[in-house]
């Protein structure tokens, strides 16, 4: 029984010992210059399909890299190993995005905005200096901590006013029971309801938004503006602004707007007979100044799609909204809803502008089809018809709508590409002026 142990022992061993692999060889030289060329070839692609664009993985740079280093540390002086380095270099530098170099002319339109802020900033801090003067004796010396209501009675602060400075909107917005209202405040030192569902706030802040579209992007990031308001009630409200209220309720004190402050931005001030029910300090010559430093005005008529892009760029650039409109295709903002969207985007573009790219340019000449009506130019379909045939079919064909394709690609502050080439689409009709038709993407 034992020797037969050792015989089935013996024969498993050699079993294994001959399905096991043998040593593996290395590689050859050739054998690791292809399979480095296979992953050098593999990031070209990559990179090439980016076109100039940056990219946060790159499927086959390690390896490519990896790869051609080792062949380059242990073949030196291998022509073939040699040229793989020199690509290897090009095609990394060309992963990292293209560079162009900033000009001062590429970003003018910074300074101009900062220079035209400064002077508004200016009226505005001497009409608020002015206009607390103005209150000067109606206004309670100190806001917080707020007149104890056990105490003071309404009728006490009849006519009073106060200034509270850290107003936050929205980010204390909250819908209470007795209205819509910003919260500034605690419960130790007592709270202050701004009231904001009447035109009193709404007017100022309407003139505050024109003011971030016409002049000051970065207004965005102001976190709380300073109010003058005047003291109108007092109710008892849960400020707590998220949707799932938690807390108790507090008594504070219901403020009516009467001007609203941005140091060293704006202020903006009710406007009851005016248009807008609110107007921003200076809003006259901000009109006047920017027309006078546009560079352009108006679309020719005859504008290339490649032309057309540039002014529609310079339009946002040089924040001049009715530009911008202009190079729009008309039917995308004839309902209200498209002039709400219009707006919108156009505050994205401006934001774009100011936080990730400051330049544009146009990457190639456009390509033009005709996705609408009869095409007198196509030469491939033109050569079987005669001048009847093409006439008729013209006249059955309908208006014809051209489409262009402009590419634009965004540089930043470095001169360093931002992404890769943005297409844009843009139409005409009947031989008529092009316009931009699709105006939201970015650059």
């Amino acid at each position: 029984m034992n020797r037969q142990l050792q015989r089935l022992a013996c024969a498993v061993a050699i079993g294994i010992g001959i399905l096991s692999p043998a040593p593996a060889l290395a590689a050859s030289k050739e054998q690791l210059i292809g399979q480095a060329e296979y992953y050098l070839s593999e990031f070209e692609k990559e990179v090439a399909r980016q076109r100039g664009g940056e990219k946060a993985v790159w499927r086959s740079k390690q390896d490519a890299l990896s790869r051609v280093q080792a062949l380059k540390e242990q073949y030196p002086d291998d022509a073939k190993v040699e040229e793989m380095f020199q690509r290897t270099k090009a095609v990394l530098m060309k992963s990292k995005g293209d560079f162009i170099e900033i000009t001062p002319e590429m970003t003018a339109y910074l300074q101009a905005e900062d220079k035209l802020r400064q002077e508004i900033a200016a009226l505005g801090k001497k009409t608020w200096d002015d206009k607390l003067a103005e209150y000067r004796d109606k206004l309670l010396e100190k806001p917080f901590p707020t007149p104890d209501y056990k105490q003071v009675g309404l009728e006490d602060l009849t006519d009073k006013y106060v200034v509270l400075d850290d107003i936050q909107y929205p980010q204390k917005q909250f819908y209470g029971i007795t209205g819509e209202y910003v919260a500034t405040g605690k419960p130790s030192t007592g709270y202050y309801f701004v009231n904001i569902d009447g035109r009193d706030w709404l007017g100022p802040y309407e003139a505050v938004k024109r003011f971030r579209r016409q002049v000051d992007t970065g207004l965005d990031e102001v976190k709380s503006w300073s109010v003058l308001a005047r003291i109108s009630n007092i109710t008892s409200e849960n400020p707590d602004p998220s949707e799932k209220k938690v807390g108790t309720f507090h008594f504070g004190w219901v403020v009516t707007p009467v001007a609203l402050y941005v140091p060293g931005h704006v202020m903006a001030y009710a406007t009851p007979d005016g248009d807008h029910t609110g107007a921003f300090v200076g809003e006259d010559e901000v009109a006047r100044i920017k027309n006078s430093q546009y560079s352009v005005s108006s679309v020719p008529d005859n504008a290339t799609p490649e032309q057309l892009m540039n002014i529609f760029v310079t339009a946002i650039k040089e924040k001049n909204y009715a530009l911008y409109q202009a190079c729009i295709y008309p039917e995308r903002y004839k309902e209200d809803i498209g002039q709400d969207e219009l707006r919108y985007h156009w505050d994205l573009h401006q934001g774009r502008f100011h936080g990730e790219y400051v330049h544009v340019t146009i990457e190639q000449p456009a390509k033009i089809s005709v996705v609408k009506g009869f095409d007198d130019k196509n030469d491939a379909e033109n050569f079987f018809l005669d001048d009847k045939q093409k006439a008729a079919l013209n006249q059955v064909s309908g208006p014809k709508i051209e489409e262009a394709v402009v590419e634009t690609r965004a540089w930043n502050q470095y001169g360093k590409s931002v992404g890769s080439p943005k297409q844009h689409r843009l139409r005409r009709e009947n031989g008529g002026r092009w316009y931009i038709y699709d105006y939201a993407p970015r650059f």
